[in-house]
């Protein structure tokens, strides 16, 4: 069983982008859900995949794009994406950038 709170700091300090590869970070796990902070070097793609839940999206820093269904959006700081489980989606970073995800469910 989880602690009925939990706080996690320094989400930035604690996923550092490196140059040659993608950085993949848990950062929390609870009975109901997993964030995970991905360090993307510029110019680096995951190809097309799906989570097997819920999953929202948000840039925490840099530019991305993101392909799902035949349409390109663009997600940077200030801007949130939900997938139902099993879409599928691609995730280019235009720029270094980190990514939160939490998958709910």
């Amino acid at each position: 069983m989880s602690e009925p709170v939990t706080i996690v700091n320094n989400l930035l300090d604690n996923a550092p982008v490196q140059a040659d590869k993608l950085g993949h970070h848990t950062v929390l796990r609870s009975d109901d859900a997993r964030v995970i902070v991905l360090a993307f070097p510029a110019g680096h793609v995951m190809k097309d995949h799906a989570a097997p839940k819920t999953l929202l999206m948000q840039a925490l820093d840099g530019e991305l794009r993101i392909t799902t269904e035949g349409e390109t959006h663009t997600l940077t700081p200030g801007t949130i994406i939900r997938f139902d489980k099993g879409v599928r989606h691609e995730v280019e970073a235009v720029t270094d950038a980190r990514l939160m995800l939490t998958l709910i469910g």
